[in-house]
């Protein structure tokens, strides 16, 4: 087969609470990469082949520090403490995109789906409530391993009780959306043992930014605030947006895919 271009997005984004101390990426076959930064500021790299392949591996091994031992360790602007709250009008020119829904027409049916936890009229602390939002999803929703690829829509999530990782991602982004809040998909990596919800792939949640704090993660697959156990590699608007590999080849079809995720603490 010819392998056409692939774009790698394996490498954590680095900033003040993590720190790349090495970083090998091996492929099979040689291929030339090219490195940029995407329009959300991740890296890629992009890996072209010239020679014709069997087989495609790709192995990356990274090797960080993390940082950011106390997640909790933040303060909101006092104006957004309590919501509701209206991001200030130069905060909202850039963050506007990303409080508008990916599914148009899911508010009403989100509406009647959050009313055990917020309704018109309440008055909560902000963090409270993304942290009941996170923990509401966790507690009322069943995670399903999924090897199909695609987020399921909100309607489904709902109507079947159970995701993946990614589908509970972009359910709780798009119910912080319906409060008014810029929220992101993340995807990355988590520090934990095997089991149901870690079961070696790359792991998904949200980012919700908050005045004052920045862009502070939910996971609501396990209903915590993010901290020290996860590890960013790409956020976007759009879950669909940043898978960790795309790419195509021209050959014969029935090819399969096998992906491994091992994060160990050193």
């Amino acid at each position: 087969m010819q392998l056409e271009s692939h774009f790698l997005r394996l490498r954590p984004r680095e900033s003040h609470e993590l720190r790349i101390e090495s970083s090998i990426l091996q492929i099979t076959p040689a291929a030339t990469l090219r490195w940029s930064r995407d329009v959300e500021d991740n890296s890629v790299a992009i890996a072209t082949f010239k020679t014709p392949a069997r087989q495609l591996a790709i192995e990356s091994e990274i090797i960080i520090q993390q940082y950011n031992e106390a997640p909790l360790d933040f303060l909101v602007a006092d104006y957004a403490m309590n919501y509701p709250f209206a991001y200030t009008p130069e905060d909202w020119i850039v963050l506007a995109p990303y409080t508008n829904f990916a599914e148009h027409t899911v508010r009403n049916e989100l509406a009647e789906w959050l009313a055990p936890i917020w309704k018109p009229g309440d008055l909560f602390q902000t963090y409270s409530l993304l942290k009941n939002l996170s923990t509401y999803i966790h507690r009322t929703l069943s995670y399903q391993l999924r090897e199909e690829p695609g987020v399921q829509t909100v309607t489904e999530t709902l109507s079947y009780g159970t995701g993946s990782c990614r589908d509970f991602a972009h359910l709780f982004i798009e119910a912080a959306r319906h409060f008014g809040f810029a929220s992101r998909f993340v995807s990355g990596y988590l520090h934990a043992p095997p089991s149901a919800v870690n079961f070696g792939a790359t792991h998904a949640w949200a980012e919700v930014y908050l005045p004052g704090a920045g862009w502070k993660g939910f996971d609501p697959t396990i209903g915590e605030i993010v901290g020290t156990d996860h590890i960013v590699v790409a956020v976007s608007r759009l879950p669909e947006s940043v898978p960790p590999i795309s790419g195509s080849f021209v050959g014969l079809p029935g090819a399969s895919l096998d992906v491994g995720v091992w994060v160990s603490e050193l």
